[in-house]
């Protein structure tokens, strides 16, 4: 019986000490404790599985560290515990020694679109020629006072197609009505091959009316009557600030605003000299011009008076473009 007892304990013993050297040889080759990746599920770090997808998606790794990390080598175990990836700090720079690094492509800068400089608004009490004052554009009539209407323009347009010989000059204030704000210093029709002497000083309007005068009335009867064009038109008055026939206490005449132009002489391309008076009993010529030129001229003037009329126009032509209410035309 005590064989038998001892026998037993003899054989527990053995028992432990196989279990203790198995035990031993397996924890040796690595199959004792085995960690796991564990989710942390709740806290506030960053789970082992998402630190390893991040680490993934953040960095490439090549195909063949991916499959030798994924999977031993066939007959062999892993003799190394499964290192944890985990997300690389923002300051620490990451290891690419043993990455692919693809290049990133060049990021081109974006054209910034073009824009017109801006300039400054001009300001309420900037009302003055030129560009003082903020002034963008001195010809627009809403930013100058003195700016050139679109009459004016249009007027100095039809000039042009009529061949008429002028320049501009400055503006004209002797006070009162005594001004022109856009005054011409006419000096030839026809392109110039009807002279004007003196050259006079005139509003657009009036030199508009003239020149038609000219082309449509007083050429063709120079033409009819004295089989010859005109060389020159002698002017005795243009701008002149003064009352109706320099008389004290009556209004002021029209070429105070340069909307009136006398005649004294024609000059013919002959060299015929016609003096715009009353001629004599046998200038049959003469006095049929003076008379046609006079009937016709109210077609382009509001007031025409010559010699006849009284003893201020005996020696020359009035022509003026003065606006009567009534809308009357002095044709005398």
């Amino acid at each position: 019986m005590s064989i038998a007892l001892s026998s037993a304990v003899r054989f527990r013993h053995l028992s432990i000490m196989l279990v203790l050297f198995a035990s031993t040889a397996l924890s040796s080759c690595g199959m004792g404790d085995v960690r796991r990746p564990m989710a942390d599920v709740g806290s506030g770090d960053t789970s082992v599985a998402s630190q390893s997808l991040a680490s993934e998606e953040s960095t490439q790794v090549a195909p063949e560290e991916i499959q030798q990390q994924a999977a031993p080598q066939s007959g062999e175990f892993a003799t190394q515990q499964p290192e944890v990836l985990s997300v690389p700090d923002a300051e620490q720079q990451p290891d690419t020694s043993d990455r692919i690094i693809v290049p990133e492509a060049p990021q081109v800068a974006e054209p910034k679109p073009y824009s017109l400089p801006e300039s400054e608004p001009a300001s309420d009490d900037a009302e003055s020629y030129g560009y003082a004052g903020g002034i963008r554009d001195p010809i627009a009539r809403s930013e100058s006072a003195l700016a050139m209407s679109g009459s004016d323009i249009a007027c100095r347009t039809q000039l042009k197609q009529l061949g008429v010989v002028f320049q501009e000059r400055e503006p004209i204030n002797d006070g009162g009505v005594c001004k022109i704000d856009h005054p011409l210093t006419v000096s030839g029709f026809a392109s110039g091959r009807i002279r004007l002497k003196p050259s006079a000083t005139l509003n657009c309007q009036m030199t508009l009316a003239f020149a038609r005068w000219v082309k449509g009335d007083l050429a063709p009867s120079t033409r009819l009557r004295y089989l010859s064009g005109i060389n020159t038109i002698h002017q005795a008055s243009s701008y002149s600030c003064r009352t109706m026939s320099n008389q004290r206490g009556r209004s002021m005449s029209e070429h105070s605003k340069g909307n009136a132009l006398d005649i004294s002489k024609i000059t013919l391309n002959n060299g015929k000299d016609i003096q715009v008076q009353k001629p004599g009993w046998f200038s049959f010529r003469q006095r049929g011009l003076l008379n046609t030129v006079r009937s016709d001229a109210c077609d382009y003037f509001s007031t025409v008076l010559g010699p006849g009329y009284d003893r201020f126009h005996r020696t020359h032509f009035h022509f003026d473009l003065m606006q009567r209410r009534s809308g009357h035309r002095a044709c005398r």
